[in-house]
């Protein structure tokens, strides 16, 4: 009888053990402290909607925090794939953490869904990010919507002042080769590091050059230091910011220096405002009602909406994948890769995902509207 039921008790926990083995681990690591905080604790916050079983699997979330702190983000990244055995890393929730982490994931073959905007995130599509994935517009997508408005409304010079980082760069280099094709003259170049408190140098060396707008590009909340700077010291032209502000934070730091200031921004950031025809409308709006339910009137932004669309290409890659292997493997997490990398016209809060090998962002034009922060909000610009 001892024996019956000791070989019973062992069949329940050797059941219990594959069921443990067999959820779905996804690991995360945000920027939800630090100077970078504004761009992380949407998605973070973000988490709290999605869902905990999809196709009869349970899916376990492991959130640790970066700080903003690249470092902190590989060690991060080591851990959730060492120690947690994830089956694929959202995050990280910027530009500097995603960079960081590419090298780690790459090594472990985990798919990685990075919430950062730079180009370089997945530039060159070599071996390493044939495992990385970027759901969220490219710096030269949202360029060229800055570029053309500007044309549009006869602005002739502009001034550039942005991170002194890969994510400053990469706007340099993306706004500087579509304003030449836009007729538009880049009169001024300048710096600054995310975490400084005076920029009135290069504010000093931009009046001089007086151009008809400026362009700021940074993210989040140290992307208003400049602005607030320049309007402080008399500047009367066009502001225009970059889509790395459009958060609700940004606005409470920037407050009246800001109202005016055009930027290119994902279209559930004016979900309501968008024309019924609109392609994304109505998955827009899913996310937009579903966060404003849980936090409050007014607090979508579209960095909590890359993590909502991280994982909807997540989630619509699982059921093929869990046909293949069983979560926890590597065998798995390839499939997981694949699955995600083959996904077509899937609609969401950003925009419509077709991926390829060639390809893992996936987003088009119906991925950028245009919208001129008015009254302390944002309003869609038609």
């Amino acid at each position: 009888m001892g024996k019956t039921i000791a070989l019973a008790l062992a069949a329940v926990l050797g059941f219990t053990s594959f069921t443990a083995m067999a959820q779905v681990k996804i690991g995360v690591t945000f920027s939800m402290t630090g100077p970078l905080a504004s761009l992380g604790i949407p998605p973070k916050n973000t988490l709290e909607l999605l869902p905990k079983e999809v196709a009869g699997q349970r899916i376990d979330y492991v959130i640790l925090d970066d700080a903003s702190d690249p470092t902190l983000a590989v060690s991060n990244a080591r851990k959730l794939i060492g120690e947690n055995g994830v089956d694929a890393i959202i995050g990280g929730s910027n530009t500097p953490t995603s960079l960081a982490i590419i090298d780690v994931v790459a090594e472990n073959k985990v798919p990685m869904l990075s919430l950062g905007a730079s180009d370089r995130i997945l530039s060159p599509m070599d071996e390493k990010r044939r495992w990385v994935f970027k759901p969220t517009q490219d710096d030269g997508m949202m360029a060229r919507a800055i570029a053309e408005h500007m044309a549009a409304q006869g602005i002739k010079t502009v001034g550039f002042i942005g991170f002194a980082d890969a994510y400053g760069e990469s706007w340099y280099q993306n706004f500087s080769a579509t304003a030449e094709k836009h007729g538009l003259k880049l009169v001024v170049n300048e710096r600054y590091n995310r975490t400084d408190t005076s920029v009135m140098g290069q504010v000093m060396k931009m009046l001089a050059a007086n151009p008809g707008a400026i362009l700021v590009a940074g993210a989040g909340t140290p992307a208003a230091l400049p602005q607030k700077t320049l309007k402080e010291r008399g500047y009367k032209g066009f502001y225009y910011q970059t889509h790395g502000v459009a958060n609700n934070d940004f606005l409470r730091v920037c407050g009246r220096d800001c109202e005016g200031t055009f930027l290119p921004a994902s279209p559930v950031v004016v979900a309501p405002q968008l024309p019924q025809e609109h392609p994304v409308r109505a998955s827009s709006m899913a996310y937009y009602g579903a966060y404003e339910e849980r936090f409050g009137k007014g607090s979508v932004s579209q960095f909590g909406a890359y993590a909502w669309d991280a994982w909807k290409l997540i989630e619509a890659a699982l059921p093929a994948a869990l046909q293949k292997a069983k979560p926890g493997t590597p065998e798995f997490r390839a499939a997981l890769r694949d699955g995600i990398e083959a996904t077509k016209e899937l609609a969401a809060a950003n925009g419509v995902f077709t991926l390829s090998p060639q390809d893992h962002q996936g987003l088009d034009d119906r991925a950028r509207v245009m919208v001129r922060i008015t009254n302390g909000g944002w309003q869609y610009v038609r």
